[in-house]
């Protein structure tokens, strides 16, 4: 029955006991084999076999693409009444799961289901929002979202963040071989910053989707940071302080996501009532600020990445960043174009300084930012796990 599954598990053990988790999540980058391993296989699934638990691989993309959407969802609830695994560790994409189904396993079986949402700075409003409910528990890694979940009467909310694979993410024995660096795709402002700093005299080797030189491998990327002196992170902005005008919109999308023959039962619901209201009121507690709309930058793998490969990184600030690294300490940070050039200059120039940063961003990265850590909190917070074990490397 499990044929296009597949279990692993190694004889590592980071905690006082050995989870069966039904891991459910893409495969490949966008669900495109030609595209390679997406971010999540690569961080969450290739960390989570690290840990000893058995892990059964429910790639959605790839069975969707078998055996239909129904088909698909269906073979789901059937691993799950077969397995009996303690967790349902989802990292969903968009719509690919039946929620009908999702919450059958979350109320009605032992299986305890948990979602890592990624993108909650932006996502929460018109995807989040919708399928919480669905889960025993999620996780998210914007400590906006916060208020929100509460505003919906959901409460099983882990604030956690995105870390480091740190078994791939490492240093490695290279001679550094760039000044400044970018790995990105060229969306937002990225093309312009680059363009700034090319004329500013500044050498600047990018690669990624959208550039001519085209994307790296991710074995050629981790080489990239450990052989430059300085890795740009040019952070995502989202916008946050948005009049919501749309709450009936939104309410309706929320029933999109029910099978219609099970409305009235979902609508007898606590949880639903009060995301109903929290819908309601939506439009004012969202009130944009008096000077307009503003920009945010949410934290992003790259910013553990990078110090994982003992690199040395110069990042846009972001949300909540000091909670995690000592700025000017462990990485490097700046606020606009002019002090970019100027961090860029300066350091590219005191090379004792650079390194130190680069050493202590990454020995602070393997005690505490690796995903190791990240889970065996996550497994603790929620119940599976009695204690936390410390990572090892």
């Amino acid at each position: 029955m499990i044929s296009d599954l597949s279990i692993a598990s190694t004889n590592l053990s980071i905690s006082n006991k050995r989870l069966k988790i039904l891991y459910v999540g893409m495969k490949y980058d966008e669900g495109k084999p030609e595209q390679g391993y997406s971010f999540e296989h690569y961080n969450f699934y290739e960390s989570l076999i690290k840990t000893g638990h058995e892990i059964i691989y429910f790639d959605f993309m790839t069975l969707l693409h078998k055996h239909g959407h129904s088909g698909m969802n269906q073979r789901l609830m059937e691993i799950v009444k077969s397995e009996k695994p303690d967790l349902m560790f989802t990292f969903l994409f968009t719509n690919e799961l039946d929620p009908k189904i999702v919450r059958e396993i979350s109320e009605n079986t032992d299986t305890v289901t948990l979602n890592w949402f990624a993108d909650d700075h932006w996502r929460f409003d018109n995807f989040s929002c919708f399928w919480a409910p669905c889960f025993n528990w999620v996780v998210t890694t914007a400590e906006s979202a916060l208020p929100k979940y509460t505003q919906m009467g959901y409460h099983n909310v882990i604030k956690s963040q995105w870390g480091c694979n740190h078994f791939l993410y490492r240093k490695l024995d290279l001679p550094l071989k760039y000044d400044v660096t970018f790995v990105g795709q060229p969306h937002s402002n990225r093309r312009q910053v680059i363009e700034i700093l090319v004329q500013s005299g500044i050498k600047v080797h990018v690669w990624g989707k959208g550039w001519n030189t085209g994307r790296l491998s991710q074995a050629q990327m981790i080489e990239v940071f450990n052989q430059s002196r300085i890795n740009l992170n040019l952070q995502n902005s989202f916008m946050v302080g948005r009049r919501n005008n749309h709450a009936k919109r939104l309410a309706s999308r929320c029933l999109d996501l029910i099978p219609y023959g099970d409305r009235v039962k979902i609508k007898s619901n606590e949880l639903y009532n009060k995301f109903q209201n929290f819908l309601s009121v939506n439009s004012v507690l969202e009130q944009p600020k008096s000077h307009g709309q503003q920009n945010y930058a949410q934290i992003k793998g790259r910013n553990f990445e990078v110090p994982g490969c003992g690199g040395f990184v110069l990042t846009g600030k972001a949300e909540n960043l000091e909670d995690y690294y000592r700025i000017s300490k462990e990485v490097e940070c700046f606020n606009n174009n002019d002090e970019l050039i100027n961090q860029i200059k300066y350091y590219l120039e005191n090379e004792e300084e650079r390194i130190a940063i680069a050493k202590a961003g990454h020995e602070r990265t393997l005690n505490e930012h690796t995903y190791v850590n990240r889970f065996n909190e996550i497994f603790r917070k929620i119940g599976l796990i009695d204690q936390q074990i410390d990572s090892f490397r």
